[in-house]
């Protein structure tokens, strides 16, 4: 009988996962080994009787391998470390995930995911005695050791081509548009697509800002003729006194957002311009992955499998150097990788005069 691989995908979706899961499954076809798909993350493995399905090639044609999502589902509020009980207790559910993985058979099981849940998936693995391989997806690209993790250039792209569809109609009612985009954080989304599309201002949490430092690159555009400004603002900047803008969702649950609206109408009344707010929100994790995206996510779901197959276990999957390795999984968590303020993208904007409003 044929070794059994485990593969999830855990924390917020991406672009790009089920390009990772049909690499992983094509390459583990190829050397032998029977690939079993946890269903919505560790969450999966709590149920009775757990939510499982063996993937083959035949599952994944063309079309799947454009989607976007991913085909196993996912959760990133279920910790088993801390698991939320229907009566509002937290309870401690980690060995029962443990022993779902273990009565699944498996020689190992790959986690695709980011900073936060490779901490719990490698707890996991070291309190149970499991074998795990990561694959970094996340589109905010925060994570060590790696150049890029899936996810994140669709992302991009699709901030992008925000900015590209503000530009006009900007022009035609002379304002200032603000985009704001994801990074909880870390400025990479805001900082790639600024450049990217032509911005004006770019707003990241790595670098300080004030609302005048804003108003005198507008009004510096404004002076050279032109009727419009384009800005793009990472959802985890504060207010210039430090207080960070959050939204409250049903239950209590709070998340960045609202820094756009919050700049509105101080930037208009420091530059006399008409501003808008545009939040992207949730699409810059849907549609069709790019295709650095799919190349990235096939290249690291064959590395994955490859390790597995190497025996070459607690490690994750990484971009390097144009190369897929394997690194330390403490070493891809230990910190966040953030934008450098003095790294090559920020001296590329500043040398096209795009202003971080310092």
């Amino acid at each position: 009988m044929s070794k059994k691989i485990a593969i999830l995908t855990s924390g917020g979706d991406c672009a790009g996962l089920n390009a990772v899961m049909r690499a992983a499954v094509m390459r583990a076809d190829l050397l032998g080994w029977e690939v079993i798909g946890i269903e919505n993350g560790t969450a999966g493995l709590l149920e009775d009787p757990v939510e499982v399905r063996t993937l083959t090639p035949d599952d994944f044609d063309g079309f799947i391998l454009r989607r976007g999502g991913t085909i196993l589902g996912t959760t990133n509020s279920r910790d088993p470390f801390a698991y939320e009980m229907p009566d509002g207790s937290v309870k401690d559910r980690s060995d029962e995930v443990i022993a779902g993985f273990k009565a699944l058979g498996v020689e190992a099981f790959i986690g695709i995911g980011g900073d936060g849940s490779f901490a719990i998936l490698n707890r996991l693995a070291k309190q149970g005695g499991l074998n795990f391989i990561g694959v970094p997806k996340t589109i905010d690209n925060d994570l060590m050791m790696t150049d890029f993790c899936v996810g994140f250039d669709t992302a991009v792209s699709v901030a992008t081509e925000a900015l590209d569809r503000l530009q006009p109609t900007a022009a035609s009612h002379d304002r200032v548009m603000i985009l704001e985009v994801m990074g909880r954080d870390a400025g990479h989304i805001a900082l790639s697509a600024g450049i990217a599309g032509g911005a004006d201002v770019i707003l990241i949490p790595e670098i300080l800002y004030t609302i005048e430092g804003i108003a005198k690159k507008i009004k510096a555009v404004k002076e050279t003729g032109r009727n419009f400004a384009l800005m793009v603002v990472s959802e985890a900047m504060s207010a210039p006194d430090g207080e960070k803008r959050e939204v409250v969702y049903h239950g209590g649950e709070t998340r960045y957002g609202g820094i756009a609206e919050y700049l509105c109408p101080r930037i208009a009344e420091a530059t006399g311009f008409e501003t808008r707010a545009t939040v992207l929100g949730h699409v810059q994790r849907g549609g069709q992955p790019t295709y650095n995206d799919r190349l990235l996510a096939q290249a690291l779901g064959v590395g994955a499998v490859d390790l597995v197959n190497d025996g070459a276990f607690g490690q994750m999957v990484a971009w390097h150097n144009r190369a897929v390795v394997g690194v330390p999984i403490e070493d891809a968590i230990k910190d966040v990788r953030t934008v450098r303020p003095h790294g090559t993208l920020v001296h590329t904007a500043r040398s096209l005069g795009i202003s971080f409003g310092d």
